[in-house]
């Protein structure tokens, strides 16, 4: 073999036990540091960035005219709170969008739990005013009460869903 061969190899070792190393150190990382989380309510929304012109017309609006989104019928729930789990107290308001759950980054809550699939559940409401929790296809199921769920399931106030170690529930 020739000098330059013999050297080539030596430096393709000693890249190769380099690259190891640093995904060493990294997965090391992510395992003591947990996942970064990101805050969502930072962002303007579409409504924040309508010129003013137009605010001001809408509140000279007659009441009967005006609209009011996310109007809910009288004991429906209000926000979805975590009872149990890495995240418990975490409350998200409910305003008719679909709340995702899993431990993917782009959920609405991000579940570090080892139990969890990156897109594990969603819950979102139905046309009745009535919310309705669907699980995505885990492998470890989603629970409502103490019964695994196999089809989109309305979401009586109070219910626990369990998801791994994580509790979450409806309430006003």
């Amino acid at each position: 073999m020739s000098e330059l061969t013999l050297t080539v190899m030596r430096l393709g070792f000693l890249a190769v036990l380099w690259l190891f190393v640093i995904v060493a150190v990294q997965v090391i990382r992510s395992d003591l540091f947990g996942t970064r989380v990101t805050q969502r309510g930072s962002r303007r929304t579409a409504a924040d960035a309508r010129p003013q012109q137009g605010r001001q017309q809408q509140q000279a609006a007659p009441p009967q005219q005006r609209q009011q989104p996310g109007r809910q019928r009288r004991g429906a729930p209000t926000k979805l709170v975590v009872s149990e789990g890495t995240l418990t107290g975490t409350t998200v308001a409910l305003q008719g969008q679909t709340i995702t759950l899993g431990r993917a980054h782009d959920s609405t809550i991000v579940l570090d739990d080892d139990y969890a699939s990156s897109r594990h559940a969603r819950i979102y409401p139905d046309r009745d005013g009535q919310w309705i929790v669907e699980d995505l296809g885990s492998t470890n199921g989603t629970y409502l009460e103490r019964t695994r769920l196999t089809t989109p399931t309305p979401v009586p106030l109070g219910a626990p869903i369990r998801i791994g170690k994580t509790v979450i529930e409806l309430r006003k």
